[in-house]
């Protein structure tokens, strides 16, 4: 069985002993039902990752003994995914607890011209993506971009390369062909793909055209193929 991870952004950087927050005390004391001697890993979601000891256990207030520290280096490079809104807002939360699981780094909800509806919820969405980090036992938690335009994120300074994903006709690369060493912001058009003027706008400023196989995705499976094939180097 492995150890449980748990989340505490405001983790002390030595030992010594350590409160965990309600919400990781409740889970630990009522879900798993830990004890006193029981072990458990900590993150801040910034790469600072330890091990934890449990001193008390209790619903509210869970003491631990922290020790062994160890900063994670940073994954690099980092691959950012900038993804339209889509009209199921269940599906838009799949997408990024899936995508943390296989290691994006960031992610921009997209404001494209066809994109129909936007449902941002901050705080929930946050709370999946420290859920999926945990899941999958990793010490960076990805970076949640506030919603943004598709013409204000394609001019903004970027380090590394720029790619978009569209179904319109014209050359582009399979996303297997480029350069995955590098830092890369690749994004997901809405449901109704991006305008003529947008992939024309795109590539003024840069981006390469890219191709995800010879099938039309919804914009959700679109953004997990491309998550799967960035990481995959």
């Amino acid at each position: 069985m492995s150890i449980p991870f748990f989340y505490e952004a405001q983790l002390p950087a030595m030992d010594g002993l350590f409160t965990l927050s309600e919400e990781s005390s409740k889970h630990c004391s009522m879900v798993l039902r830990m004890r006193e001697g029981n072990a458990i890993l900590l993150t801040n979601g910034l790469g600072l990752k330890c091990s934890g000891e449990i001193v008390s256990s209790d619903k509210k207030k869970t003491v631990v003994q922290l020790s062994a520290f160890e900063q994670i280096t940073s994954p690099n490079p980092q691959n950012t995914i900038a993804i339209s809104f889509v009209k199921n807002a269940a599906r838009m939360e799949w997408f990024l607890e899936k995508a943390t699981e296989i290691g994006v780094a960031s992610f921009y909800p997209l404001i494209a011209d066809r994109t129909e509806r936007t449902h941002f919820k901050k705080e929930r969405w946050e709370h999946i993506l420290v859920s999926a980090m945990l899941q999958s036992q990793q010490s960076y938690k990805p970076i949640l971009h506030d919603p943004i335009a598709f013409k204000s994120l394609i001019q903004e300074p970027r380090n590394g390369q720029l790619l978009l994903a569209h179904c319109e006709p014209g050359e582009k690369k399979a996303l297997q062909s480029v350069d995955r060493s590098v830092n890369t912001l690749l994004l997901i058009g809405p449901e109704g793909d991006f305008t003529p003027d947008e992939i024309k706008l795109a590539a003024q400023s840069g981006a390469t055209m890219i191709s995800l196989g010879n099938t039309r995705l919804r914009t959700e499976t679109a953004g997990i193929a491309a998550a799967v094939l960035l990481q995959n180097r």
